[in-house]
């Protein structure tokens, strides 16, 4: 009977006689991406992340595969955000960050949303992984070059324009036929045609006659 108590004992309770609770089993989003000229590499990262997941004991709830050609293409990426909007997912995976993220500031954005949801996020190739502190610590680092690559954007255009106010060029939306009208009356009341007026002034002659036509109007 002693026997029995301590065996049930020993099955309620774990260290230093605290019970134990087994772990939590994450739900893992993969996400792969290849552009139409490189869909042979498309199943290595599949399998690349499966055999990760199974290693780290994750289950594997949804599995996204883009081809795409542009940088700025991500449409399936949406869904798996989707997912870890709905909380349906614990961590994404990806193959290498360059398929996941658009740029380096989008990288960093998406990551802040994730983190945002209590969403992890690990990369094979770099080894990020944010479900340890030192994963966090890089991603610090990330947001850091992000802001600073932004910072560059920034300053290069501030520079374009003020060398193209220096060279005398227009900025800004183009003018309009309309703020042009007084020098279209001007020139028909000079004697020029509206053909040649629309020549000159490089509009349509449909422009020329409608401004014109506004002013004859009683």
């Amino acid at each position: 009977m002693a026997a029995k108590r301590a065996s049930e004992k020993a099955k309620s309770t774990g260290v230093f006689g605290q019970r134990q609770v087994p772990a939590k089993m994450f739900r893992v989003g993969l996400y792969a991406r290849v552009s139409t000229h490189d869909q042979q590499t498309l199943p290595l990262q599949m399998r690349a992340m499966r055999e990760y997941a199974a290693m780290r004991g994750w289950m594997i709830a949804v599995q996204i595969k883009e081809i795409g050609s542009g940088a700025a293409e991500r449409e399936l990426r949406e869904n798996l955000l989707a997912a870890a909007r709905r909380r349906e997912i614990d961590v994404v995976l990806v193959w290498r960050l360059d398929r996941w993220g658009r740029s380096l500031v989008d990288l960093v954005v998406t990551l802040k949303e994730l983190a945002g949801l209590g969403v992890s996020f690990v990369s094979l190739t770099e080894a990020l992984d944010l479900t340890t502190p030192t994963g966090r610590a890089m991603a610090g680092l990330l947001s850091v070059f992000a802001e600073f690559e932004h910072e560059i954007l920034r300053e290069r255009i501030r520079a374009g324009i003020a060398e193209a106010r220096s060279q005398g060029k227009h900025l800004g939306r183009p003018v309009t036929v309309g703020k042009q009208a007084s020098q279209i009356r001007k020139l028909y009341r000079s004697g020029v045609s509206k053909a040649e007026i629309a020549r000159s002034l490089d509009i349509g002659r449909t422009s020329v006659r409608r401004i014109l036509g506004e002013r004859n109007r009683p």
